[in-house]
């Protein structure tokens, strides 16, 4: 995990003074946010990406990567399991090691983190703030960040903050307690 905090939430992290109107501000990490800032830098425009917590968002952090990692170690034991159906005869009493699979995910996670890494944006030519963005006025935004505020003057914004999923209003759901990513 100190490999991926290092990467999307670098702790020595400092953000940027602000030189002028930016292009495009962009709340949120994620993967919208992400592609967006990319994108904008790629065709000219000064863009800056703020984001609170960690980069990559769900799907590198808690969604898409890790759960494909876990994903994977699931079919491989299911697989061990159905081995006798392809006349391959496994030592009985062979056992699973939720830990050893968890580390793995990390592990994946990562590796892969650097993809969307502050320092690799930062030199694709995007001003990351690491911190909480509030609109002060239309064309006005502070990021209120571990090192101190900065207030940012833009053209457009994108807010990319994510979602939640729809909550179904099934009788008894909530009772029973549900997943939803």
């Amino acid at each position: 995990n100190q490999q991926l905090v290092a990467n999307v939430h670098p702790p020595d992290w400092v953000n940027p003074e602000p030189t002028g109107r930016y292009n495009m501000v962009v709340i949120g990490a994620g993967t919208a946010g992400l592609i967006t800032a990319v994108v904008a830098a790629s065709l000219g425009a000064k863009v800056a990406l703020i984001e609170r917590h960690l980069m990559g968002g769900d799907c590198l952090n808690v969604g898409c990567v890790p759960s494909k990692g876990v994903i994977r170690a699931a079919r491989a034991w299911a697989d061990l399991r159905k081995a006798a159906e392809f006349g391959l005869h496994i030592p009985a009493g062979v056992k699973y090691d939720f830990g050893a699979v968890m580390a793995r995910m990390r592990k994946l996670r990562a590796q892969i983190s650097h993809n969307d890494s502050a320092h690799r944006y930062a030199k694709l030519g995007v001003d990351i703030y690491i911190g909480s963005g509030r609109f002060l006025g239309p064309e006005t935004i502070q990021v209120e960040g571990p090192a101190g505020n900065r207030v940012l003057t833009f053209v457009k914004a994108a807010v990319c903050t994510g979602a939640r999923a729809a909550v179904p209003a099934t009788p008894g759901l909530i009772e029973v307690g549900y997943l939803t990513n």
